[in-house]
């Protein structure tokens, strides 16, 4: 069974990078503290207790919402400002992590979270630079990771326009060597 997966343009592709063009988006969002590892435990739980029902729509009662692909981590604007997408970005100890709503809805049509941690918002059409990558995606990879997707950039006269996310796509039951991740950054 297909995951649903953001819709996205590729621009230009160089290998293991992309420039990606993405059409606009619906995220249901959290904010957490700890390390990368502890802020996804605590992030996924909040954000999947939304998305299993922790909800409330317009006629009553709640929905399950179906997943979709990627989780995605950012810096916690509070503590830099940046711009979006899905993946992840660390501030000090504040992460932001966000799910991809299904296409099939609006902010009109999503039900009202019951948390009231969990927050939902639009996100425009967006360019985001990108680097995929395989295996587990700790923080050493992901550094090693994000200063490559950089160096691409900077190689191609491209300035960023948002810190750099981390989008993980499988679970974490997932055989490393099958793992997709990526390294995103707005541009």
């Amino acid at each position: 069974m297909a995951i649903e997966e953001p819709k996205y343009d590729v621009i230009e592709q160089s290998g293991d990078f992309e420039l990606r063009a993405y059409a606009p988006k619906i995220v249901a969002e959290t904010l957490v503290s700890g390390s990368l590892d502890k802020a996804s435990r605590a992030g996924f739980r909040v954000i999947a207790g939304y998305i299993f029902g922790d909800n409330t729509v317009a006629t009553g009662g709640n929905e399950k919402i179906s997943m979709t692909t990627p989780v995605t981590m950012e810096a916690s604007s509070a503590k830099i400002s940046m711009t979006t997408p899905v993946s992840m970005e660390q501030s000090g100890d504040q992460w932001r992590m966000h799910f991809v709503m299904p296409s099939e809805y609006t902010l009109a049509t999503l039900p009202k979270p019951n948390n009231p941690a969990v927050t939902l918002r639009e996100i425009p059409t967006s360019h985001y630079a990108v680097i995929r990558f395989s295996g587990f995606a700790g923080e050493e990879k992901t550094a090693k990771k994000t200063a490559a997707l950089l160096a691409w950039l900077e190689s191609k006269g491209i300035k960023p326009t948002g810190k750099p996310e981390l989008a993980r796509y499988n679970p974490p039951w997932t055989l490393p060597f099958l793992r997709r991740n990526e390294v995103m950054v707005a541009y």
